[in-house]
């Protein structure tokens, strides 16, 4: 597998040379990055080339790493059941800089580009319709973004008085903890609650 993979890798980056393309084969599996001027590009020449004929796109997501400038990883998997591989492309992009809509190259593409707008906030040019899928009218933020706190921002529950749904900010019922990790074979360093009145040795 890894071989047909490397030739495959081998004829697109040969093909595609101008297109700023980076390869990598891990795990029995074909990654391509490229840039996002070049990605429409790129979509349509492995759909139709003879030699790669990828028709099917999977999925688009997306991956967070919210400590590189350009965060955001967006994913494209595709699958050639003409030639039975599949292959991955890989874009990166930030809060603002848009990726170019591939729904001119897949209808399909629309669902998933709106999910990837709607859980990280990653734009898309050219989309015709980007606005949210899964969550809420109005809600405030991207769920699957590493700095959106676990709690959310808010809460909805069924008011009895009011016969209908009410949105709420987020009340905590007790404060954060802090949570010690140190190991529990070594001990704790400093006097814990309770052992001020225990008898040195």
């Amino acid at each position: 597998m890894t071989d047909k993979l490397k030739a495959l890798s081998d004829y697109v980056v040969k093909q595609k040379s101008g297109f700023g393309l980076s390869a990598d084969i891990a795990h029995d599996e074909l990654t391509l990055s490229c840039p996002p001027e070049t990605l429409v590009g790129l979509l349509l020449f492995l759909r139709d080339d003879p030699e790669c004929l990828f028709k099917t796109l999977v999925d688009i997501c997306g991956a967070d790493y919210p400590e590189r400038a350009r965060r955001f990883d967006v994913v494209y998997h595709l699958l050639s059941m003409h030639r039975n591989q599949r292959i991955r492309i890989k874009v990166l992009t930030d809060e603002q800089a848009p990726v170019p809509s591939a729904i001119d190259v897949w209808p399909a593409a629309n669902w998933f580009e709106r999910e990837a707008f709607d859980m990280y906030g990653i734009q898309f040019s050219g989309h015709p319709d980007l606005r949210r899928i899964l969550t809420d009218y109005g809600f405030t933020g991207y769920p699957l973004r590493k700095d959106f706190p676990l709690t959310g921002f808010s809460e909805v529950r069924y008011d009895e008085a009011q016969k209908r749904v009410v949105y709420e900010p987020v009340r905590l019922v007790q404060d954060f903890r802090k949570f010690d990790f140190m190991s529990p074979w070594e001990g704790a360093k400093y006097v814990l609650p309770g052992d001020e009145k225990a008898t040195k040795p």
